[in-house]
């Protein structure tokens, strides 16, 4: 499935309906299995429904870096999101990218 970046904000664990996914680098993830970190009140609920890229590189919880761009990252920053996306892939399915 394609998605929008508008269109992947349906998916943040508001509506108890829909699944909960999470994009890095683009990739849309169905993390609906970890609803307790993603789903409202979350640890990590700022990401659902976000490309999330930035703030996983980059270990932020600011809602500023809950951003695609990965622009003007360390080298240690894309280290730590290739990281991140094996997790993903080892744990979540995908489901769509962002267009």
């Amino acid at each position: 499935m394609e998605f929008t970046l508008q269109q992947l904000k349906q998916y943040d664990g508001t509506d108890s309906s829909k699944p909960i996914y999470v994009a890095i680098k683009g990739r849309v993830f169905d993390v609906s299995t970890g609803n307790t970190f993603y789903g409202p009140g979350g640890a990590y609920a700022l990401f659902a429904g976000k490309d999330a890229s930035r703030a996983l590189a980059k270990m932020s919880k600011n809602e500023d870096d809950v951003v695609s761009n990965i622009d003007g990252l360390s080298d240690k920053e894309i280290e730590v999101l290739a990281d991140w996306e094996k997790k993903f892939e080892a744990k979540y399915p995908v489901v769509g990218r962002v267009v």
